[in-house]
């Protein structure tokens, strides 16, 4: 499959519109010819025989075969590849009785969005981490001679080509980043979507297919390493949690130190600034409430 799409990709069929007629003004003569047929079978059969009339009837019966061995329907977003011995000769997107010559052959093919949910993969993020990844996928043909004749079965094409893409997506992302700093599968839904559109996008163009919606549907680590990584994950938090905590609890002492400083509400000295921090912090990043001590006595 591989060097037929490329192939395909350096001489791609273009699709172009086919010479067809309305079905409806082709079922008129076709009507017509039936009623010449009758009217010249009637006629020999009742009044005087004319050679001329058994001629009539020969012609307009064989042309009534051919016009109606050449109808045929196109439904709402269908459409229908037109065939000459295996020479494409265009598509056909009016909808309705349509007619062509009969020996020319008519492919169909749906041209309406379609829904597609991929199955489970297993994917090793940026660091490594083996994760499971899905896509949901809205795609639908805009170019028939492409999607007929570029590929083998343009179906099974786009099915291989979201698992590729899912892959190649889910490799160059970390899963998650506790800290923010890098995009990620988690975190960032709407850009890694986006990234995902554009590939599956590129990837389809050569089967005439364009991918209107995209994004991750199921990401999870994977079921070896899920129990551990919470962990991990949990314990980042509690660390990120009592990092904030500290840098608030410092920021808090230097106002409070600065404050009684500026308005000279009490002098300390080193020791006592000392003894003033280590409370301030027990008491602001303690867990659990603090259980004040009243000093009746000197300061000292």
């Amino acid at each position: 499959m591989g060097d037929s799409n490329v192939t395909a990709a350096l001489n791609p069929t273009r699709e172009v519109r086919a010479a067809t007629a309305s079905g409806y003004l082709m079922l008129f003569v076709w009507l017509v010819l039936l009623g010449i047929a009758i009217w010249a079978g009637v006629s020999n059969a009742t009044g005087t025989e004319a050679s001329w009339k058994w001629v009539l009837l020969a012609v307009s019966a064989i042309a009534g075969t051919l016009i109606l061995c050449g109808f045929y329907l196109i439904n709402p977003n269908e459409a229908a590849a037109i065939q000459l011995f295996g020479s494409y000769k265009g598509t056909d997107r009016e909808t309705g009785l349509r007619w062509v010559l009969p020996w020319l052959t008519r492919r169909k093919i749906a041209v309406r969005a379609n829904n597609v949910i991929s199955d489970k993969i297993k994917v090793n993020d940026l660091r490594g981490n083996p994760i499971e990844m899905a896509a949901q996928v809205v795609w639908r043909v805009t170019d028939t001679a492409q999607a007929l004749f570029d590929v083998e079965d343009y179906k099974g094409f786009v099915l291989a080509q979201i698992e590729a893409a899912v892959r190649s997506i889910g490799s160059r992302y970390p899963y998650d980043d506790i800290e923010h700093q890098e995009v990620t599968l988690r975190g960032n839904h709407d850009e890694v979507g986006a990234e995902l559109r554009k590939a599956l996008i590129e990837r389809l163009a050569v089967a005439g297919i364009t991918v209107d919606e995209c994004g991750l549907t199921h990401l999870a680590y994977a079921q070896e390493i899920a129990g551990a990584m919470l962990r991990r994950q949990q314990a980042e938090a509690v660390i990120a949690a009592r990092r904030k905590l500290v840098e608030g609890a410092v920021t808090m002492v230097e106002m409070a130190l600065q404050h009684l400083s500026e308005k000279d509400v009490v002098h300390l000295d080193d020791e006592r600034k000392a003894a003033m921090v280590s409370n301030l912090m027990v008491v602001l990043c303690g867990e659990r409430d603090t259980q004040p001590v009243v000093n009746t006595g000197s300061l000292y």
